[in-house]
């Protein structure tokens, strides 16, 4: 809604003269904008009205704003190309096949993925993947004093931000990661938070897309959902 806003409301005296139902409708002629919400159109006229807004030069603000529009429109397509093109190199990949048989990843992931850990095979151990995402665990002590171990977050933000983004839908959505999510914050001993376990799960995620792509197999549900059945036994 704020692009479409500065598109055709970019000074507050463009809006504050207009009802909520006029300024959703003109929205919604804004290419990309789906459905502008009514409540957020009435909060910005109350805001436009309050505003003290430019009293002069405003054609040249409105060719500036309009400027800035084009070149970020301009932007945005050229990485939807380049996404595009991303895209079609890995799906020509065995490793491509391979993070899509899991159940939650789509290709925008599985290229997020690639693009920041290159081939999940030629690291020999995932505890390298682990730490390329800053997922290790470090202890925040200083004296007598023993602090709460934290992740390091000394590695590719990208990378943790792509896990952190796919968990939530994998928790949802595949069996096994749902299960083992239930097992750890449920467990008697030693419970974890909501946070703390998909922390855990997305460390559990590389060491899964690691096996198979090292194997050259596709995900197998049952095989990790044996994983769960270990750690209950153990418990």
């Amino acid at each position: 809604m704020a692009l479409a806003t500065l598109e055709m409301t970019p000074l507050p005296k463009d809006i504050k003269e207009k009802t909520a139902e006029e300024l959703v409708f003109l929205y919604r002629q804004v290419k990309g904008m789906r459905a502008p919400q009514l409540p957020k159109a009435k909060l910005l006229i109350e805001a436009a009205k309050s505003s003290i807004g430019l009293t002069e030069g405003t054609q040249m603000a409105q060719h500036e704003i309009a400027t800035l529009l084009r070149q970020y429109r301009l932007l945005e397509t050229e990485i939807e190309t380049i996404n595009s093109q991303l895209a079609e190199m890995a799906q020509t990949t065995m490793e491509y096949e391979i993070l899509a048989s899991v159940p939650g990843l789509g290709d925008a992931t599985i290229v997020d993925l690639l693009s920041e850990v290159g081939s999940f095979s030629l690291y020999e151990n995932p505890r390298q993947l682990i730490k390329l995402a800053g997922l290790t665990l470090r202890e925040s002590s200083s004296g007598q004093h023993k602090g709460q171990k934290r992740i390091s977050k000394r590695g590719r933000k990208k990378l943790r931000n792509t896990l952190f983004k796919v968990i939530v839908p994998l928790i949802r959505h595949n069996e096994a990661f749902k299960q083992l999510h239930e097992y750890y914050t449920t467990r008697q001993q030693n419970p974890l938070r909501g946070k703390q376990s998909m922390v855990i799960l997305c460390g559990k995620l590389l060491k899964v897309l690691h096996g198979i792509c090292k194997k050259k197999v596709f995900f197998n549900e049952q095989h990790m959902m044996n994983d769960l059945y270990c750690l209950v036994e153990a418990a």
